[in-house]
């Protein structure tokens, strides 16, 4: 879980240059004030970025501030879950993941005071973080086969809860083609 706790102690290890991946293991959420701290601190860093199982909504974000992000090789499946606060269209998804505009998709879900994490109030009223459901998202998938992995996405409404069956599968929506995932 990606709560900020740990943001301080994170960011100077990094800042010691020795970590070139940092791995996310079966991470399920966070704060999207965390995700931002923990995107600055691996996006100045400069290091690549891996899932190993699941990572949602915050750890997510983090994920894509990698200088490249890619899945665990293993046999286990991998996810990772992007918080959104719309079903995005065709059109959205082409761009929505690339480059900056991971960051700026984060932005819809964070304050103005949010590049500040010490001065965000606890809680605040109508604001867009009030769209932050760690379970509403796209998922990016990729399950081994005898044949290689297998890369699926699907759009999860959040009434699914942990069972990401229920999610509605989209086409054409290959994580490497949206910059989810780096070759």
């Amino acid at each position: 879980m990606l709560d900020g706790s740990t943001v301080k102690t994170f960011t100077q290890y990094l800042a010691k240059g020795t970590v070139r991946t940092v791995v996310f293991e079966d991470s399920f959420g966070g704060t999207a004030e965390a995700a931002g701290a923990y995107a600055d601190a691996i996006r100045s860093s400069g290091v690549d970025t891996e899932v190993r199982g699941q990572c949602m909504a915050a750890c997510a974000y983090a994920f894509l501030a990698g200088k490249t992000h890619r899945f665990d090789y293993g046999l286990q499946v991998n996810g990772v879950l992007l918080p959104v606060a719309t079903r995005p269209s065709a059109t959205e998804l082409a761009s929505r993941w690339r480059g900056d505009e991971a960051h700026k998709t984060l932005a819809e879900f964070t304050p103005i005071s949010a590049a500040i994490p010490a001065r965000q109030p606890e809680t605040s009223t109508g604001s867009a973080k009030d769209n932050w459901q760690p379970d509403h998202g796209v998922l990016f998938t990729a399950s081994p086969t005898l044949f290689g992995l297998v890369y699926n996405a699907f759009y999860c409404d959040g009434n699914q809860g942990r069972d990401f069956s229920k999610c509605e599968r989209l086409p054409d929506a290959d994580p490497f083609k949206l910059g989810v995932l780096t070759p």
